[in-house]
């Protein structure tokens, strides 16, 4: 998932010729930041019971870090219909990945609760995510060919809202309630928004400091109204998991509050959109890695859940910001070379036998995530001539 143009080739100095790609370090570091807050959002949510504070920085984060993430997955998706090994790839990186981590987490809940209930129907903790995905490419060359389809990604999340029948089975709850934004991101592609607007250049200070304005209001109300928040149950809104009568929204307005949601999910996305950096930092590639930390940091804040130590923790002064750097390292350390080794058989499988066209799990390598990310391949480093062989 990269803002990529056509790669030029270049004369290597043996005479090959190598291809280089043209990354655009913003798109890395929107991804990278989305991610971060994904971690936060799952490391914070035991405080919220006990602190005000806690619970704010919550419902800020969860008012739009899903959905800018589904904003950058569509901007890179394509609509098209699909070839053979873009089918292929949603087997090797959504189901098998999939089918690998429920069973692990099976087997974690057996090993740890001494119980378990296997169901493939029911996502685990953050698994929602990677069906989500391989439902929206599925439905997006569907979607090209409707007049609006901006417009009708909006009905089907507020209508499903009032259907209880649609439920977490197979996570189409939360797939039909952001759909409109991973329609969004492929919309603004497919116009080339980013690119008639020039937004991806250098901002202005007014763009810098309207986003910081924006952020901080949405952080004060969030804080200022807390207590209304929690008697309406905000958060299970923010979900899109429930349809509205199971989380009080008995009214028939109550598609209303969605469609409300959805618009303040946009306007924040797009101030978080203007404060990411638009230049390469030492952190910028790890933003090529994100599926990496999104499917294995609940196996390191499981344990820090599960055992009480988030709950009533005191001083939140203290603890708050313990747990916001603390996911910052979460993310950066499941994103490094030797991390991703260790995993990459199941977080980036490519299972030739399951296929009749064994080479349509190798093609492309592994170079993509499901997010859309596109990534050089990694080499072995090769030693440093030693300058005492010349000559």
């Amino acid at each position: 998932m990269t803002g990529s143009t056509v790669p030029p080739t270049t004369t290597a100095p043996t005479g090959t010729i190598a291809r280089s790609r043209r990354r655009t370090p913003f798109w890395d570091n929107a991804r990278f930041a989305c991610i971060v807050l994904v971690v936060l959002g799952h490391a914070v949510q035991r405080l919220t019971y006990d602190s005000d504070i806690a619970l704010s920085l919550y419902l800020l984060v969860y008012a739009f870090h899903m959905p800018a993430f589904a904003v950058i997955s569509g901007y890179f998706s394509k609509s098209d219909a699909p070839t053979k090994t873009q089918m292929a790839r949603v087997i090797t990186d959504i189901l098998v990945p999939y089918v690998v981590f429920e069973g692990l987490w099976t087997l974690t809940k057996w090993l740890v609760e001494g119980q378990a209930n296997p169901n493939l129907t029911q996502p685990s903790w953050t698994l929602w995510f990677l069906l989500a995905l391989g439902i929206f490419r599925v439905v997006l060359p569907y979607l090209a060919l409707l007049r609006w389809p901006l417009l009708w990604t909006v009905v089907i999340s507020i209508g499903a809202g009032y259907l209880p029948n649609i439920d977490s089975t197979f996570s189409l709850s939360r797939t039909l309630g952001l759909l409109p934004f991973f329609t969004l991101g492929w919309w603004l592609r497919e116009h080339r928004v980013v690119t008639r607007l020039r937004l991806l250049d250098r901002r202005p200070w007014w763009v810098f400091a309207a986003a910081v304005g924006l952020l901080a209001v949405a952080a004060w109300t969030a804080w200022f109204f807390v207590d209304q928040w929690r008697d309406m149950n905000l958060r299970e809104w923010l979900f899109y998991d429930e349809n509205y009568a199971a989380i009080g929204g008995t009214q028939w307005w109550a598609g209303g509050v969605r469609l409300a949601l959805m618009a303040v999910a946009v306007v924040l996305s797009v101030a978080f959109f203007a404060l990411v950096p638009r230049d390469t930092h030492w952190w910028t590639h790890f933003g090529q890695y994100t599926m990496y930390v999104y499917l294995l940091h609940s196996f390191v804040l499981y344990p820090f859940r599960e055992n009480g130590l988030l709950r009533n923790a005191e001083p939140t002064w203290l603890w708050l910001p313990l747990v916001i750097v603390f996911s910052v390292l979460i993310a950066l350390a499941l994103a490094t070379r030797p991390v991703r080794r260790v995993f990459r058989p199941l977080v980036e499988p490519r299972p030739s036998w399951l296929f009749a066209d064994r080479t349509l799990a190798r093609r492309e390598g592994r170079r993509s995530d499901p997010t859309g990310s596109r990534r050089p391949r990694e080499q072995p480093r090769t030693p440093r001539p030693d300058p005492r062989q010349n000559g």
